[in-house]
């Protein structure tokens, strides 16, 4: 800095330069402090957010109310879908307006009401609640079986009612086919003609269906002049012979794989032998026990078998003539303590048999339970004709079943659950099986959209 002064005075001009100095500081510090709150942008965030605030408030309410509709929407779904298999099992059992009552009364489980207020037991909004069979969109049209619901509900507007006064209208709607209740399950998944007929045989299956696990291009065979009346059919693979089907809920190819109803079914443990390859001719009764050998009932024998589970244990059960073989709350066990030579059954035209399975304990609803372990395609041949009757569960998983028999007049719950299962005869079964604590064989109805 140049300074004019009295230097003579350099005490005096020394202050002079000090207090400049601090003036100038003072001055530069002034103008950094300007600078430095020109630059400053820490108070902007304040600024941005509440500028921005209405603009987030609305963008999270608009998210919830859309979070809100989805989470309805899916709920309606759901109702719909449940609506639908409901009014198929409905109409399955009898009822007559396609299911419409049934459904209407599922949908208001979820809430979905077509009446509110005090009349309708319900304060929320009126939703329309709609059955129609056949369907009246869709791929299913012209199945005349096919019922589907149509849910509606309007849905007030919350933040979106600044951009508009109207009301939203959800929907969703269903399509379910009825099946009957199965009654007949051929387990192999591969085999052709899991399920057959040839020859004359005349099947008629009275509100119950048949399902074959087979996926093999002509898994169901019904050839020559055989006849099969049914509910309906469900094949994973495919049908030869269908001409001699007659459906009333139609057959389905590519069905879906059914599992095994009694896979996790078992008998009571055993030991010993009570009797040593049983043979008569005799009126007798027989108590429960293990038959080593099997049952030998020759012609004009008449047995009786106390309630309980009998094991053939190797050996067969052996009926011919005109043998009878009947028992109440009874299970017979076909198996093989020694891992081979499993017992199986050779029941032929004139003998009379006449079961009714347990409805308690381990074997309940269960008449005929073949072992599991036992070779694939044991024969069992149940050839009774119309003096064969079985109330309960014939289950032979491992078991080529052949079938003759059944009187619809004698008897009302049948079921046959076998590896295979060729009707050699007629037979006329039915499911009506309130009471005998069979287990059901997938489900009456099925969802198709």
């Amino acid at each position: 800095m140049h300074v004019k002064g009295n230097w003579r005075s350099g005490l005096g001009v020394m202050d002079w330069r000090i207090v400049s100095r601090q003036t100038i500081s003072k001055a530069v510090s002034r103008r950094g402090l300007l600078s430095r709150f020109r630059r400053d942008q820490a108070g902007n965030y304040a600024i941005v957010t509440a500028v921005a605030m209405p603009v987030l408030v609305g963008i999270a309410a608009y998210g919830t109310e859309i979070g809100v509709l989805l989470h309805k929407q899916k709920v309606m779904q759901h109702a719909a879908d449940s609506a639908a298999v409901t009014a198929a099992v409905a109409v399955v059992t009898g009822a007559s307006d396609h299911g419409a009552v049934q459904a209407k009364a599922v949908a208001a489980s979820y809430g979905f009401n077509s009446s509110s207020g005090p009349a309708g037991g319900n304060s929320g909004p009126v939703s329309a609640i709609t059955v129609n069979s056949p369907p009246t969109t869709g791929q299913n049209v012209s199945n005349q079986a096919a019922i589907e619901v149509i849910i509606t509900q309007p849905q007030a507007r919350l933040f979106t009612s600044i951009w508009g006064t109207g009301k939203y209208t959800l929907g969703a709607r269903a399509v379910a086919v009825p099946q009957g209740k199965p009654c007949i399950l051929a387990l192999d998944r591969t085999a052709s003609g899991a399920y057959s007929e040839q020859g004359t045989p005349n099947v008629n299956l009275i509100n119950c269906s048949v399902i074959d696990d087979s996926s093999d291009s002509s898994a169901l065979n019904v050839g020559g002049s055989a006849r099969l009346s049914t509910t309906f059919v469900g094949v994973v693979g495919g049908v030869s012979g269908g001409s001699g089907i007659t459906a009333t809920y139609g057959t389905t190819t590519g069905y879906h794989y059914t599992a095994d109803p009694y896979a996790s079914s078992s008998y009571p443990s055993y030991s010993g032998c009570d009797r040593h390859n049983y043979s008569t001719h005799n009126t007798v009764t027989l108590s429960p026990g293990v038959y080593c050998g099997g049952i030998d009932l020759q012609s004009s024998a008449s047995v009786t078998l106390n309630p309980g589970i009998y094991y053939l244990d190797g050996g067969s059960l052996s009926m011919s003539g005109q043998s009878t073989l009947k028992g109440t709350g009874v299970t017979l066990v076909f198996t093989s303590s020694s891992g081979n030579n499993y017992a199986s059954a050779s029941i032929t035209g004139g003998a009379t048999i006449s079961l009714t399975a347990p409805t308690s304990g381990p074997t309940s609803g269960i008449a005929i339970f073949g072992d599991r372990s036992m070779p694939v395609g044991t024969t069992f041949k149940f050839a009774g004709g119309d003096a064969q009757t079985v109330s309960g569960a014939v289950y032979l998983a491992k078991g080529a079943v052949q079938w003759a028999g059944n009187s619809s007049s004698q008897d009302k719950c049948t079921q046959i659950v076998a590896d295979t299962i060729q009707m050699v005869g007629t037979s006329a079964l039915q499911v009506d099986c309130k009471g005998y604590d069979v287990k059901m064989i997938g489900n009456p109805a099925l969802l198709i959209e």
